[in-house]
């Protein structure tokens, strides 16, 4: 899955939305964990060279997950439903777009 995250500069909380996001994070760790993830990629934004550079993501990461059940597992826990009003307060957007490796359906 590819995550794209955009920070708000201030929360309502007054904390910066990487504050509040990096509280998430570290949150959420253990339930990651469990789910049998495997961060693949992570890197700060640089520039957009196409699109709208106005608005571009802060953040961007590539996690694996082993199955598409395992994420909503993850993702319905009621635990983990109890930490996710950070990650909500943190972000200006977010994009979480699920991928298929070539494998599945053979390569373009």
């Amino acid at each position: 899955m590819i995550n794209i995250l955009k920070f708000k500069i201030k929360t309502d909380s007054g904390e910066t939305g990487q504050e509040t996001y990096a509280r998430y994070f570290k949150n959420a760790s253990p339930f990651v964990a469990k789910s049998g993830t495997k961060l693949i990629w992570q890197e700060r934004v640089h520039t957009s060279l196409i699109g709208n550079i106005a608005n571009q993501p802060h953040v961007i990461f590539l996690v694996e997950y082993p199955s598409v059940d395992h994420f909503f597992a993850m993702v319905s826990n009621p635990e983990y439903q109890k930490i996710i009003t950070d990650r909500d307060l943190a972000l200006e957007y977010r994009e979480l777009i699920a991928c298929k490796t070539s494998e599945q359906y053979g390569v373009y």
